[in-house]
């Protein structure tokens, strides 16, 4: 078995610490969007939907549903749409699950191998720039109707405090003051929480205001799923903070949407 070299790189071709530039040099057929083809309306799509990020005091809350459709039948019902991307931040994918799943990958590399190569990580703002160029290098599979457009958020140990990101299918990349929601079920769950959100909120009650999104974009979308308690199916949900990025586990949230569905068919709460 032989060795595979390194590729090596004329000064003025080195793509740095660019993952993307780097497959775009030696692997450009697996670029993300380089070999897409056929029409989004394809049943056979899986598609991810609703997805949430917030800030709170201390950080920021990001939540997804757990449900993808395929046309009008429910495809999975446990898919995961809220990934680390690094140690303090995070991203959420709406759209077609396939490629989403993809960017997530990629994006995760992307971080990792800047910091290999430059000794250090990016800014928070410098990680959503390389977002962003993600996403716009599957433009031609977005044009073909595999759609994905991701939240991005974290905690920002520069400024302080926890950051909100949102991306256009173009790879436009626009930071939210306060929150933002993704997916078919979007509007619906970006309307709940502009109804409670507030700078103060305390991480619980900022967890317990995602979760709230999610149900009631469950409510109004049939392509969002909201906790199923006989299969024992929750929402995603990590909190970032200065500590870092931490997954909330089924046990923790179960009690809480236990207590907040009755809370929200009662008209009650936030």
């Amino acid at each position: 078995m032989t060795d595979t070299p390194f590729p090596q790189f004329t000064s003025d071709a080195d793509p740095g610490p660019s993952f993307l530039g780097l497959l775009r040099r030696v692997a450009p057929h697996d670029v993300i969007g380089a070999g897409g083809s056929g029409a989004g309306s394809n049943p056979e799509t899986i598609h991810g939907t609703t997805v949430v990020a917030l800030r709170f005091a201390d950080g920021v809350v990001m939540t997804g549903d757990r449900r993808a459709t395929s046309g009008y039948q429910i495809a999975q019902r446990r898919i995961e749409k809220v990934y680390p991307a690094d140690a303090r931040s995070g991203i959420a994918i709406a759209g077609a699950a396939g490629p989403a799943i993809e960017m997530v990958r990629l994006f995760q590399v992307q971080l990792e191998h800047y910091e290999k190569i430059e000794g250090g990580p990016l800014s928070l703002e410098g990680k959503a720039n390389q977002l962003s160029q993600i996403v716009r290098a599957n433009l031609g599979a977005a044009m073909q109707g595999f759609i994905v457009i991701p939240l991005f958020a974290g905690y920002d140990e520069r400024r302080g405090r926890g950051r909100v990101f949102s991306f256009d299918v173009t790879g436009g990349k626009y930071e939210e003051i306060d929150f933002q929601a993704n997916g078919s079920g979007g509007v619906h769950a970006r309307n709940w929480v502009k109804a409670s959100w507030r700078e103060d909120l305390t991480r619980d009650e900022a967890i317990d205001l995602a979760l709230r999104a999610i149900f009631a974009a469950a409510d109004e979308d049939t392509a969002t799923g909201g906790a199923d308690l006989a299969r024992g199916i929750f929402p995603s949900l990590a909190v970032i903070e200065a500590s870092g990025y931490r997954d909330l586990e089924d046990g923790e949230i179960a009690p809480r949407a236990q207590r907040l569905i009755p809370g929200r068919e009662e008209g009650s709460g936030l």
